[in-house]
């Protein structure tokens, strides 16, 4: 089978996550608490 037709044969997958839901997770993931660090990590 030539690679034109393959290409049409494959679909193309569908994400999991939207662009939206991923910054959504990138921001709740950095304003969870604070590692575990100390007071002098903060700075």
């Amino acid at each position: 089978m030539s690679k034109g037709m393959d290409t049409k044969k494959n679909a193309k997958k569908k994400p999991l996550k939207t662009a939206q839901e991923k910054r959504a997770a990138k921001r709740d993931k950095a304003s969870g608490p604070a590692p575990l660090l100390g007071s002098h990590a903060a700075r």
